[in-house]
């Protein structure tokens, strides 16, 4: 039994954790601020960021993505609860579509520090730390359910089979002792 209960762990362990892309990519743990207060000790340092698109350029032969920075969670994705670090701009030598790299998606990078670069927000001109991409990760988007309740059950309504609501057959599923008022 010990030997299934070790197997179903190792499984759950492996689904856990960074999307795959972004993972492989061996990193240190610099964080936006640091890099803020001195940009030339951290040039060419392997850092992994993510946030909100702002923008995306597309010239000749690259891309440049401008990114709302946020801390990353556990599993790699910006968690947009915190307060925002600042913004830094990603270089892809790929071309990515902004239909599909669109504004306000949530986005995590695996790359390299170079130099920073120039932009104009407003009337001011600043300058934000450039990261040239080895890897993307692009989230999709939560949707709720039709009640507001997050991801609907097997039919479509409810909160989830587990939870009573949804259930054919329940006598309190929408009605009785348990019926959601509101």
């Amino acid at each position: 039994m010990r030997h299934y209960s070790l197997g179903v762990c190792l499984l759950l362990g492996a689904c856990a954790g960074l999307p795959s892309g972004v993972k492989d990519i061996p990193v240190k743990n610099v964080s936006y601020g640091q890099v803020i207060q001195d940009p030339a000790a951290y040039r060419n340092t392997p850092v992994r960021w993510g946030g909100v698109i702002i923008d995306v350029e597309n010239e000749d032969s690259f891309t440049l993505v401008q990114v709302l920075s946020y801390p990353l969670s556990y599993y790699g994705r910006p968690q947009l609860s915190r307060a925002s670090e600042g913004r830094f701009v990603i270089r892809s030598d790929e071309f990515l579509d902004p239909a599909v790299y669109a504004k306000d998606k949530e986005i995590t990078v695996a790359g390299t520090l170079q130099d920073d670069v120039e932009r104009t927000i407003g009337k001011k001109v600043v300058r934000l730390p450039l990261l040239t991409s080895q890897a993307i990760h692009l989230w999709p988007t939560y949707q709720a359910g039709p009640y507001g309740y997050g991801y609907p059950g097997p039919w479509g309504y409810g909160f989830s089979p587990y939870m009573g609501y949804g259930f054919y057959g329940n006598p309190y599923s929408w009605g009785g002792y348990y019926r959601p008022y509101w």
